[in-house]
């Protein structure tokens, strides 16, 4: 039986999945986004977040990159579902695991300028577009209660060949937040 997929052995470390994640900092109400620039996802609006490095737990990794990117520094976090999203005409395949935090301390800073154009807190119900497609796939879970559908469907993206999985492959239940 034959595959349309590359043998292990010809698999290299750029064609593997990465897993991303995706913090969900709130606060009254509003989640905190950034505009992405000089990575994959540039001229996007996400969360913060970043790579999951071998041997870190998801929890170790959504606290080292909040504080890395914005100074904040979580108390309590929040394991959330998953999404799945292969971008930039097939060539970069995420799993990115989200994570909510709603309990922080510091002051927000702008700390990766070269990564981020600025950090601004949004309305569940008034969000930025264009969002990350994470950020997107995330939405469609249906786990936000008030979300303008514009936003899930905005004709622009910085990605003309973006693909996506089907819908049905969108993240999983486990790990639900208390609030979702």
């Amino acid at each position: 039986m034959s595959s349309s997929y590359p043998s292990e052995s010809t698999i290299n470390e750029k064609m593997r999945p990465r897993i991303g994640v995706g913090v969900l900092v709130e606060k009254q109400g509003k989640v905190l986004l950034g505009k992405r620039k000089g990575s994959h996802g540039a001229f996007t609006w996400g969360a913060p977040g970043g790579h999951l490095e071998l041997g870190e737990k998801v929890e170790e990794c959504a606290k080292r990159e909040l504080l890395e990117e914005t100074g904040l520094k979580a108390v309590a976090v929040t394991l959330g579902p998953w999404v799945e999203d292969v971008m930039e005409n097939g060539k970069k395949h995420y799993i990115t695991l989200f994570v909510k935090i709603d309990q922080f301390e510091g002051e927000l800073q702008l700390l990766e300028p070269d990564k981020c154009e600025g950090w601004e807190w949004f309305s569940w119900d008034q969000l930025p577009h264009p969002l990350f497609p994470p950020l997107v796939s995330y939405l469609k879970l249906g786990r936000v209660p008030k979300i303008d559908q514009a936003v899930l469907f905005a004709p622009f993206s910085p990605f003309p060949n973006h693909l996506s999985l089907p819908s049905s492959n969108y993240g999983h239940t486990k790990g639900k937040f208390e609030n979702g």
